[in-house]
């Protein structure tokens, strides 16, 4: 593999402005997703499962190959996800810590100026593959963690979009499991 100093810069993706949002309610045309068909005491089961596929998706030969121009590759895809998984931990935490007397308020986090920031393109897959696994464990102990009420308290994203813990939980596994279709995991 080439030495990451010799790699060159692929240029950004192309921002996705789609509002996923629906993706609480109904199944996902394409990866299949199906939110009905999840409970939220699942969630924590699926992000272990999903850690292992993604670790295999990075020891692939074709871990740092664009599929089309202005698509992620599977190391950019699993740069990001590594990044939900601490967004969405991060604000699970923060409902669980508003004790369900307040709407809490999320910052805006802005993915594709994350993937700039943090250059994905150029991350070492081994690396990323430990931060990854460290991510998704966090994220399961958290989303083990909301009992009863709590799966209803609620948070407000800076779009205005509202989720419960449940629904947060719902959109994480769709964006787990959409990101695993994106890579063919």
């Amino acid at each position: 593999m080439a030495d990451r100093n010799e790699l060159t810069d692929p240029g950004p993706a192309t921002p996705d402005t789609s509002d996923w949002t629906w993706v609480v309610t109904r199944r996902c045309p394409d990866c299949g997703f199906d939110p009905n068909e999840v409970s939220p005491l699942a969630v924590t089961e699926v992000v272990r499962d999903d850690k292992r596929r993604y670790a295999a998706v990075l020891g692939r030969a074709d871990v740092r190959a664009r599929p089309a121009a202005g698509v992620w590759s599977p190391l950019e895809y699993s740069c990001h996800v590594r990044d939900v998984c601490d967004v969405m931990r991060g604000r699970l935490e923060q409902i669980l810590a508003g004790g369900g007397h307040e709407t809490v308020r999320f910052a805006n986090w802005d993915q594709d100026a994350a993937a700039d920031e943090g250059a994905y393109w150029r991350s070492d897959p081994g690396v990323v593959r430990g931060e990854l696994e460290a991510a998704f464990d966090a994220a399961a102990e958290a989303f083990d963690r909301p009992d009863g009420d709590e799966w209803n308290w609620a948070g407000l994203r800076s779009d205005g979009s509202e989720f419960t813990a449940r629904t947060l939980g719902l959109y994480f596994l769709h964006d787990l499991t959409h990101h695993l279709w994106d890579v063919r995991g």
